[in-house]
């Protein structure tokens, strides 16, 4: 489970996927410009840290939605791995314990079959061959697995052998089994090959004799029937049921863990009176699980081994449904909790951005107020000298004309002309000032199209002469009025007029054009400016964002133009290409 959950960690912060899914605010630095859309480009200086709220916010959510699952999930697996471990250490005791009562019957039947041949049947009748040969006929009908019979006497000599081989006369006095009978009184030997060089245990009863002699009843016992009692065990986990000696020669036949009448590969369990079930690892790194018993009154161990990956198999097969359900799960609250939490960061990132926007609008709106505040008491303190400046002249002009002397001297009835004349261009333009000034009332009243373009017009002609730039309107007289906000209309076009402008180098033409359509009307200012390069056409619109920004641009004249548009019902596009000029068209409704 562990390299699963590691595998979808990397996959998660793989770093494709992670530049799809990065958050807004990543790259932010405090103190540097922010561009985004539908925001644009400005200082930014952050409230509040927003990639340590992210990650912190990410953090949490792991910690309390996916440690305790992972936790839980690794409880259980333990918890149940643990109880099939039991479980099957439970029947490998069961089946030890099974075996080894039929293995030490097997023993204790033979045993007790010989004992009660040899006391109760007399010497001479074991020592006639032919008696002997019936005995053996029997034990093996009645028991089978009895090979031969043989009896030898006190001195290790065999007097009398009934078997497959001719082995009467045969001297055991210095056999080590020989010494042992005389002293325990019965005696079961390991496997051996023995004269016969065929795998047999011995089987030996001592019967002692009225003259303080004695005489042994041995047997040999073909270990076949033995094997295929142990070969008949059902088994599962590549099991492997055998027996050992207490040296650890294996004694019967194994699939594994080598050859009859060789030492184990594994080491030789510690003694105990009951069955036991342990594990262990092999040469290869196996893990093992081996259940055996020490068998009373012989030198055998009977022992189960069982591979502990084979009997698990069925469990883990079992197991991956539900830990690939677990993985589908973290990966889910991964991409949730990562999802969630950039959308909530990026609206808190959005809104702290928006209010820094909102700050400039405000800062905006407050110098334009105080220009119009100023604008409005300059033309109210240009407009008093104004006035007596025309009376006056308006008084030297008619002194002129009722004295001849002055009255056929065109140059200064020209100079006083000059005068009036400038008076009147001064107090159209203080008018103007105050018109500007009032901006900020909305009226809503009928506007001439035409009018309201020369006026707008009118605050960048000298500009316009300055830079010896041809300006051509293309109004139809019949274009109709529209009912709309004047000063709005006045302040969109002046913006539209003045970035025309600036756009263009000495002896450009620009050109502001009136189309009536259906019900509305298209009013376009073309110049042959420098152009707008074409990435930069979607972000024209938003704030702060300003290809002027080395020249003092601010960025807010084409956004607030747009916002004047929306707010009195219109629209406006733009088309431009590099080198050739912009146009710029608005679409006023007719109502």
């Amino acid at each position: 489970m562990g390299w699963l959950l590691k595998k979808i960690f990397l996959g998660v912060l793989d770093m494709s996927i992670f530049h799809r899914i990065i958050p807004k605010f990543w790259h932010y630095q405090e103190n540097t410009t922010v561009n985004l859309k539908n925001i644009g480009p400005f200082e930014y200086k952050p409230m509040l840290n927003f990639k340590r709220i992210w990650k912190a916010a990410i953090f949490l959510i792991i910690i309390v939605a996916i440690i305790p699952l992972i936790s839980m999930s690794y409880i259980d697996y333990k918890a149940t791995q643990k109880a099939v471990e039991s479980e099957f250490i439970f029947q490998i005791s069961r089946l030890v314990s099974n075996t080894r009562r039929s293995v030490s019957f097997f023993f204790a039947e033979h045993k007790s079959a010989l004992d009660f041949t040899a006391h109760n049947t007399t010497f001479s009748e074991l020592n006639n061959y032919k008696q002997l040969a019936i005995i053996l006929d029997n034990l093996e009908k009645s028991f089978g697995g009895f090979a031969d019979l043989g009896i030898i006497d006190s001195h290790g000599n065999q007097k009398t052998y009934v078997g497959y081989h001719n082995l009467k006369g045969r001297d055991y006095s210095k056999q080590p089994w020989f010494n042992e009978i005389t002293s325990t009184g019965n005696y079961i030997s390991d496997v051996f090959k023995g004269f016969r060089d065929i795998p047999h245990i011995v089987v030996a009863i001592k019967r002692n004799l009225p003259n303080d002699s004695f005489f042994v009843l041995r047997a040999a016992i073909d270990i076949k029937r033995f094997n295929k009692m142990l070969s008949q065990l059902q088994m599962s986990g590549a099991g492997d049921a055998f027996i050992i000696n207490n040296k650890g020669i294996l004694q019967t036949p194994t699939k594994d863990h080598g050859k009859i009448l060789e030492k184990i590969s594994i080491p030789v369990p510690e003694y105990s009176s009951k069955t036991q079930v342990i594990k262990q690892i092999d040469s290869n790194g196996e893990h093992l699980l081996i259940g055996y018993a020490y068998i009373t009154e012989t030198p055998f161990i009977l022992m189960i081994v069982k591979r502990e990956e084979k009997l698990m198999k069925l469990w883990h097969n079992a197991r991956k449904g539900p830990i690939l359900f677990l993985a589908i799960s973290i990966i889910i609250i991964l991409f949730v909790t990562l999802g969630v939490t950039t959308y909530l960061v990026n609206q808190m990132y959005l809104a702290d951005l928006r209010r820094i926007r909102n700050l400039h609008y405000v800062e905006y709106s407050n110098k334009m107020a105080s220009i119009g505040r100023l604008a409005a008491g300059v033309a109210h303190e240009i407009n008093n000298p104004l006035a007596i400046i025309n009376e006056k002249a308006g008084l030297i002009n008619d002194l002129f004309t009722f004295q001849k002397k002055y009255a056929n001297d065109p140059k200064l009835a020209g100079i006083v002309n000059a005068i009036i004349s400038s008076v009147d261009r001064c107090g159209l333009i203080t008018k103007r000032l105050l018109n500007f000034a009032r901006n900020d009332i909305v009226r809503i009243k009928t506007v001439n199209i035409k009018e309201t373009i020369n006026e707008a017009l009118a605050f960048q002609e000298k500009e316009a002469e300055y830079k010896c730039i041809i300006v051509t309107l293309d109004i139809p007289d019949d274009i109709p009025s529209i009912k709309s906000d004047w000063g709005k209309l006045q302040q969109i076009f002046l913006n539209l007029i003045s970035n025309a402008i600036a756009s263009m180098e000495n002896g450009g033409n620009f050109v502001i054009k009136v189309i009536k359509q259906d019900n509305s009307l298209a009013v376009m200012f073309i110049d042959n400016g420098c152009g707008i390069p074409l990435e930069d056409l979607g972000h024209i619109f938003e704030p702060f964002f300003s290809t002027k920004t080395q020249q003092g641009g601010t960025g807010l004249g084409l956004s607030i133009t747009y916002g004047l548009v929306r707010e009195i019902g219109g629209s406006v596009t733009v088309e431009s290409q590099i080198g050739k000029g912009s146009t710029f068209t608005v679409f006023l409704p007719l109502v």
